[in-house]
């Protein structure tokens, strides 16, 4: 066998106690490390300082990005290289900074994006790929993206596609929809021939895609690999020479590090670590920090003490004996994975059972970044029943070597061990050394399943280990060890259930007798943390239900055992492969007519990407401290509905470094303000009306202190009654906003006495966080000269930000000047909410007269923010037995929350687009916004167009399934059809582009073939489903509210001839600068990189509307278009007198001639209204079309499900720029993945937001989207309203989500049918895994007992 050492793991010293206390080092140790090739001395290091705030504060390196904190989003990798004396070599390793103390970076060497090379010196082909193949679009993530994959070439020059999976599974994307980030990184690939990633018949990844298009003017390609920069590692840097003799040098010292609060001793060697423990036995041990860190970052837990042992080489020692592997605690993740996978090839498939099930959880737990840092004792020793290797680890009779000052102890790892969530039998002062892990006997099978929010990069909502032991050429039970974590606050054993079954034959009685076991031995309470019990509980019964058929087809196999297994039960055993996404993608060429220098309707580069893929795009939070500046942290209300009876800041305002608190009575203006005649206050003053209503501001010299200090605000509360936050309260109490709204066509009660039937039921959709990857905030600085004020702020509408920061100041919009320069990410959320905290950032600026920074963490962003609106939908339908619907009256309700913000402009969206795409002759919608109490919601990507639009495909959804009649036949034969076609609003439209959508997705989808397949395939898999839908959509572009419906931009022409272009938009990611320069540079006729937008600026461009409602390259586009054109006009008359003349001469001699070389540019779009009262006018200025296909596969006994394939046909008119429009469709349609499948929010009874972060909440990672993902945009379509005949795009696709649940609800009405139950059910959005398993309904759900008690719940349905 093979060795990682030949040093043992138990030394001699153990034999004997050692009896030693220790003196505590005093002085502080030197910390030296590396950042870039540059060599870093700390003489104080603080063990509090994560390496993130490190870089971005104290070294300037702002390229690595805060996302959330916790290690969940990848925003901040970095890599971090080190010399491993085991193997004689230097290691690369992905970390998350935010994770990394710099206390442990001693010796050490990290590189950051900045490091690998820049704009300024040379691209490395990391950057220039992912930016050229437009995989970086707001940017935020792209730095982390980047240095994923940056280590992994450095690990190996010619990745495979797992590789590149594995290596990007712990970075989120909120923009890109992964594809294109994927399509840069696989030129990396060393098999240009061959596709590596998944089924036979599928066309290669490596391929571009347009082998498909036989239209001369119709091309796959969105960028070239000609001129990529090649790979070449002698260039990368070396690791130091000087951190080499550094780590080989003997007898290297304690190192102390003593910070404000905490302590930290990184021991020497092992003997120094136990005499440490001993001294200090309530010290956490700590060697990677995924555990503590979280702790420290989120929650403010402080360690007086912290014992680092990360550099003791017996922790990390794995040795191989006979019949078993003794892992070193310390051991990281990744390495423990490769090792093993190093072991099943040596002892061969059936001495690697064991080995087989862990590798197979660890593919699947965390991200490569975390398991780069985690390591097997710390996810141990952590307790946690949520963590997944102790389940395994406890069912095959692990061996646990334990060492401290009295010798050492061996004891098996059990339930036993663990004695409460977080806490484990051990004495404090010892240490787990290492953990025994046995090699699998002849008649021993071992099985580990685990269900978790998404398959990776998510704690398991249950987990399971077992192994059964059989006598020999029997299948007779000797031994049977069944673990669960997740069903209880630690490791659950089923020992009564085991010993029952043990001495019993593996048939069809055991499985009886054991889910029945089971479900009496295992109980989940209804107020368990986590809530789900039922499903938890069905897992319980279902996990075993796999095992049982596992086993069973090994003794099959064996010739043992004579239960039949059926093939159709079979499918159930193969977990889902997660793959990379491809795809085919197709655009219209433009004319051959059109000159090449013109760049309008060509897949240009995102203008921005190369300063993205190096880090040196600057967002707000980037921009360099001011002198003097301070922090500003919220104190926010913990009571739902409450009067302030006092507030006590006296003990923070002791803290060191508090500078001050404001509330209410510091705002110099207007506390209060108007918005549509409803209240909105910026301190709650008297009354607080939901969890997160910000009460007061903590301004500090620091981040940390001014967090710290908030949170030291006391405030007294009375309880105010009613207080509610559902819906369904909302209705009972009357408790809604006005105004209440009302559509109506035709005569609704009429066609309901005509129809052959009426149908009457209910949709529901729950809400979703932005989860923008750049949280909120705001820098205000006072300019000290007549009140002016700079803010540099995180904000689409900086207009808005403007008015609401003058009225707080009660100081005029013409000294408050607002500049943007990006944002990461937005999708409506920094529009309203981000006013407020500049307003409280200014008054913080305006009392202190210094400079002042808000930050908000991810928990406080997604707390005090809130998202998109939950929605119910009642609804009565009349129709025809052949599908024809003749009447719908829909009622909508919405949460609002707590204030009125966007909603009923959300709400109108939703009733003007609850037709979608279908003539219904009689249609009624009304509108009720709900006031409940809970954090006001606000805009979202769709703006209450999704819903809308997704209540009225349950209607035909529903209609299908009572008529007998495929879905997609129904949809069709409701469509509008017609060449002109009113709305129900009585807006004339031409439906023909939506129906060429809908035709063509049905061929490029292949719907009919697939629908057969799909038939054959639930016909021979009883526990797997497959299903499949296609929706239309028709999507309003433009503001319904009229006055909103303009734009402005500024140009202006330098002597050099370079050209400055400003406009009222604001770029987040969708191009809009990269579309207005497009523009400017055909007008001009001049090269795209002669023009530069350097901000929106609300100086520049004043009273500009907000980017949103997909109108932001209209409006935008026409004004620059505008400007220029009237630039050129000036200039006509110098171009026709010199010909021969260079741009540059033109505009020098223009300015000779004293002609104005600067211009506004403005565009009055139309003006859209709608008349409530009679229902109609024309609400948008055009609709958007498209059509989507999506096939999905669920696993019945878990609720898990695969995103299979999926196609969207879009009508976008005449590109711009096929390559952004490209990326806002898959962008938006994965957005719509997570509306429709994994995000949920939770709130608690009391109205506590409890989801607050990406560990609770889940967005699409790598492993959601389908590894099919094809767009075409809709070629010789016309918009003869928009600029060169485009269409918005931001908005629509998002909605296109719905066919994954539409899908998934085809795919369970298959089960359901099956097993005779009715196809008619209720399942409501999203469709998470556990409302997939128990819609399911089969015998181990009918076991699980319903709560006829219902106790308090852990989470509520708002």
């Amino acid at each position: 066998m093979f060795s990682k050492t030949g040093a043992s793991l138990l030394p001699e010293l153990f034999e004997h106690s050692v009896n030693f206390i220790m003196s505590s080092p005093s002085a502080n140790s030197e910390l030296i490390f590396y950042i870039n090739g540059k060599k870093i001395v700390e003489n104080n290091a603080d063990p509090e300082e994560m390496l993130l705030a490190y870089l971005r504060r104290k070294v300037g390196l702002t390229g690595t990005k805060y996302g959330c904190g916790g290690g969940g989003c990848g925003a901040c990798t970095v890599m971090v290289s080190r010399y491993e004396p085991l193997e004689d070599t230097v290691l690369h390793w992905s970390v998350n900074a935010c994770l990394q103390p710099i206390c442990s970076l001693h010796g050490a060497a990290v590189v950051t994006v900045e490091g690998i090379g820049s704009t300024k010196t040379k691209l490395h082909p990391v950057q220039e790929r992912i930016a050229k193949a437009h995989g970086s679009q707001c940017g935020f993530c792209t730095p982390g993206m980047v240095m994923s994959m940056y280590t992994l070439l450095r690990n190996n020059p010619q990745p495979t596609m797992e590789y590149i999976r594995e290596a990007l599974g712990g970075n989120l994307c909120r923009c890109t929809g992964y594809r294109p980030i994927i399509d840069g990184f696989k030129t990396f690939c060393d098999v240009p021939t061959c596709c590596q990633n998944g089924e036979k018949n599928r066309q290669c990844c490596m391929e571009n895609g347009n082998s498909h298009n036989q239209e001369s003017d119709i091309s796959g390609e969105l960028f070239s690999t000609d001129n990529f920069l090649p790979l070449d590692p002698t260039q990368d840097l070396i690791f130091p020479p000087e951190l080499l003799l550094l780590a080989k040098k003997k007898d290297v010292g304690q190192l102390c590090f003593q910070g404000e609060k905490v302590k930290w001793i990184a021991s020497k060697d092992l003997k120094d670590l136990i005499k440490l423990k001993a001294e200090y036995p309530n010290a956490p041990l700590l060697v990677g920090n995924t555990t503590l860190g979280p702790k420290m970052n989120l929650k403010g837990m402080v360690h007086p003490v912290v014992i680092y042992g990360g550099n003791i080489q017996e922790l990390r020692t794995i040795k191989w004996r006979n019949n078993s592997v003794t892992v070193g605690a310390g051991c990281n993740l990744s390495v423990l994975k490769d090792t093993l996978l190093q072991g099943i090839e040596e002892l061969g498939p059936e001495r690697s059972r064991i080995y087989q099930a862990l590798v197979q959880i660890l593919k699947c737990l965390a991200g490569k970044q975390i398991r780069n840092m985690a390591t097997i004792g710390g996810n141990i020793m952590s307790a946690n029943p949520k963590y997944d290797l102790s389940s395994i680890l406890a069912a095959v009779e692990c061996t646990l070597h334990i060492v401290s000052n009295d010798g050492t102890r061996e004891i098996c790892l059990n339930e036993e061990f663990f004695t409460g969530f977080g806490k484990t039998a051990l004495r404090p002062d010892e240490i787990l050394l290492a953990i025994d892990i046995p090699h699998s006997k002849p008649w021993e099978f071992v099985s580990t399943f685990r269900q978790a929010l998404r398959r990776e990069f998510a704690f398991s909502i249950v987990n399971t280990g077992m192994r059964v032991v059989f006598r020999h050429d029997s299948n007779v039970v000797e031994h049977l060890d069944i673990f669960y974590g997740g069903v209880g606050p630690t490791l659950v054993k089923a020992r009564h259930t085991c010993t029952q079954l043990t001495g019993r034959p593996w048939d069809e009685k055991i499985l009886a007798e054991g889910t029945q076991l089971l479900e009496e031995e295992i109980s989940i309470p209804a107020s368990a943390p986590g809530g789900q019990e039922e499903y938890r509980k069905a897992l319980v019964l279902s996990f075993f239900f796999k095992f049982y058929m596992q086993v069973l087809l090994e003794l099959r196999e064996r010739e043992v055992g004579v239960s039949n297994l059926p093939l159709e039960y079979l499918s159930a055993l193969k977990p889902f492969k997660n793959e990379v996404p491809q795809g085919n993608f197709s655009y219209q060429l433009v004319s051959e007519a059109q000159s090449t220098s013109d760049p309008v309707g060509r897949p240009n580069v995102h203008q921005t990407a190369l300063q993205q893929a190096t880090g040196e795009a600057v967002y707000y939070d980037d921009i360099p401290s001011v002198t003097g500046e301070l922090f500003v942290s919220m104190v926010t209300s913990t009571r739902a509905h409450a009067k302030i009876i006092s507030i006590d800041a006296s003990g923070a305002l002791a803290m060191p470094g508090v500078v001050n608190f404001i509330s209410a009575k510091d705002v110099p203006g207007q506390n209060r303000r108007l918005w549509f005649n409803n209240p909105e206050e910026l301190f709650a003053e008297e009354e607080v009306i939901c969890v997160g209503q910000i009460i007061g501001a903590i301004v500090a010299q620091t981040r940390e202190q001014a967090k710290r200090a908030a949170e030291q605000v006391a405030i007294t509360y009375q309880d105010i009654q009613p207080v509610f936050f559902t819906i369904e309260e909302a209705i009972e109490h009357q408790s809604f906003f006005d105004p209440k709204r009302k559509l109506e066509r035709g005569n609704v009660e009429e066609g309901f006495e005509i129809a052959d039937h009426i149908l009457e039921g209910e949709m529901y959709m729950g809400g979703q966080e932005h989860f923008y990857m750049e949280t909120q905030g705001v820098i205000a600085i006072p300019k000290g000269d007549a009140g002016e004020l700079d803010l540099y702020v995180a904000s689409q509408h900086a207009a808005y930000t403007q008015e609401v920061v003058g009225i707080t100041l009660a100081l005029d919009s013409n000294k408050i000047t607002c500049h943007v320069k990006r944002l990461g990410g937005a999708f409506g959320g920094k529009v309203m909410k981000i006013a407020s905290l500049s307003a409280i950032a200014a008054t913080a600026a305006y009392k202190t007269g210094r400079a002042v920074r808000c930050v908000l963490d991810r928990g406080d962003d997604m707390l005090i923010t809130s998202g998109r609106h939950p929605f119910l939908g009642k609804y009565k339908v009349g129709y025809k037995n052949d599908g024809t619907i003749l009447a719908a009256d829909i009622t909508y309700y919405s949460n609002g929350g707590c204030t009125l913000d966007e909603s009923s402009f959300i709400m109108e969206k939703a009733l003007l687009h609850m037709d979608n795409g279908y003539k219904i002759p009689n249609l009624r919608g009304r509108g009720l916004v709900c006031k409940t109490y809970l954090p006001s919601y606000t805009a979202f990507r769709g703006f209450g167009g999704p819903q809308g639009l997704t209540i009225i495909e349950s209607v035909l959804h529903e209609v299908a399934i009572k008529c007998g009649l495929p879905a997609h036949q129904v949809r069709d034969i409701n469509m509008y059809k017609d060449e002109k076609c009113y709305t129900h609003h009585k807006q004339l439209f031409s439906p023909h582009d939506m129906v060429r959508c809908w035709t063509e997705c049905l061929k490029k989808s292949d719907y009919d073939q697939r629908l057969l397949y799909i038939q054959q395939f639930n016909a021979h898999n009883h526990w797997k489903k497959r299903g499949i839908s296609i929706v239309p959509l028709k999507f309003g572009i433009g503001f319904s509210k009229g006055f909103y419906n303009q734009g402005a931009a500024l140009v202006n022409i330098y002597k050099d001839g370079s050209v400055l272009v400003s406009h009222g938009g604001t770029e987040m990611g969708q191009g809009i600068n990269t579309k207005a320069i497009q523009i400017a540079s055909r007008i001009l006729k001049i090269p795209m990189s002669s023009i530069h937008i350097k901000e929106t600026c609300t100086g520049n461009v004043p009273n500009a509307a907000p980017s949103a409602a997909s109108f932001g390259t209209d409006a935008v586009g026409m004004a620059v278009k505008n400007a220029c054109e009237n630039l050129m006009t000036r200039l006509e008359p110098l171009i026709k007198k010199h010909p021969q003349h260079t741009w540059q001469q033109l505009v020098v001699e223009a300015y000779c001639q004293k002609i104005s070389l600067s211009s506004t540019g403005f565009f009055m779009g139309p003006h859209t209204s709608v008349d409530w009262e009679k229902s109609e006018g024309p609400a948008y200025y055009y609709f958007t079309f498209g059509a989507c296909c999506s096939e999905v596969e669920i696993d019945c006994l878990t609720g898990d499900h695969k995103n299979i394939r999926t196609n969207i046909v879009m009508d976008v008119g005449r590109s711009i720029n096929p390559a952004l429009d490209v990326g806002q469709v898959e962008g938006g349609f994965v957005q719509g993945i997570g509306l429709y499948t994994i995000e949920k929010l939770h709130f608690s009874p009391e109205g506590v937001l409890l989801t607050r972060g990406p560990s609770q909440y889940k967005i699409p990672s790598l492993c959601d989207i389908p590894p099919q993902l094809n767009v075409h945009l809709l070629a010789n379509a016309d918009n003869p309203h928009a600029i060169y005949s485009s269409k918005g795009i931001g908005e629509p696709p998002v909605f296109f989500g719905c066919t994954v649940f539409f899908a998934i609800k085809e795919a369970i009405a298959a089960a359901r049918r099956e097993r005779g139950l009715t196809d008619s059910f209720s399942l409501s959005s999203p469709a998470t895994a556990e409302k997939i398993r128990m819609a399911c309904e089969d015998c181990f759900t009918s076991m699980v007992p319903q709560d006829k008690v219902k106790s308090k719940p852990w989470a509520i349905k708002v």
